[in-house]
């Protein structure tokens, strides 16, 4: 004879109806779950901005950029940035865009949305142009285009230094390809080379906040020290291959 058990409210049951009964509760949990969570998840995580990991450690990139600078940039500066950004995105034409639509089609129009996206936009790129031991050897086909355009590698480093140099207050410094050639450009704020119909492939942020710790007013050192160590020129590079399809 089967055996058979009591449960709490007095009820008897057969171990086989228990059995069938967890199946068919833990089949339809899973069910609910998936329903409730799976969708708004997948919705979030193409409609938000969200911060990224640092592709390497806090102090990785000393002595050029020290750890206070990076966790001061990344983990409150950016931060804020995708806060913000996301906040401002909610119920836009924009919302559900890839970021670089975003960008584009929020210039001009809506000063908060842009100002936030702009600065996720350009900070996204702006960890990959760095690395631990950077600087050094370029690629050669971005290399030969270099020289084509500005005559040497010194002289792009000396006009992007001075980009960034003159940049009045807050803003960036670009390497950029427009038409085919390689143009340097400098944008207040969290403007980039995109709204302009460029596709930048390399940036560096001259907002106080990116140097000061380390270089207090001297920024043509900070330059410097990006452009001679801290570039990682391999994803200037891939960058440079993927604007020329576009």
């Amino acid at each position: 004879m089967m055996s058979q058990h009591r449960l709490a409210d007095g009820r008897v049951t057969r171990p086989g109806s228990i059995n069938l009964f967890k199946k068919v509760f833990a089949m339809s949990f899973t069910d609910h779950l998936s329903k409730v969570f799976s969708n708004p998840f997948k919705r979030v995580s193409t409609m938000s901005f969200s911060l990224p990991d640092l592709p390497y450690a806090y102090d990785a990139l000393t002595p050029y950029m020290s750890r206070e600078t990076l966790e001061y940039h990344h983990d409150k500066h950016h931060l804020a940035y995708v806060n913000n950004g996301n906040n401002l995105l909610k119920g836009t034409e924009w919302e559900g865009k890839p970021l670089e639509q975003v960008v584009v089609g929020s210039f001009g129009k809506n000063t908060g949305l842009f100002n936030n996206a702009g600065q996720h936009y350009n900070h996204l790129h702006f960890w990959k142009w760095m690395k631990p031991n950077g600087g050094g050897k370029i690629p050669g086909r971005l290399e030969s285009k270099i020289i084509a355009d500005f005559g040497s590698v010194d002289k792009f480093k000396e006009f992007f230094i001075q980009a960034g140099v003159t940049q009045f207050g807050s803003g960036w410094c670009w390497l950029a390809v427009k038409d085919g050639a390689l143009v340097v450009s400098k944008t207040p704020n969290g403007e980039n080379p995109l709204v302009h119909g460029a596709q930048p492939i390399l940036g560096c942020d001259v907002w106080e906040h990116s140097y000061y710790i380390d270089y207090r007013n001297r920024r043509p050192d900070y330059l410097k020290a990006f452009i001679d160590n801290l570039v990682n020129w391999d994803y200037v590079d891939e960058m440079f291959e993927a604007a020329l399809k576009k």
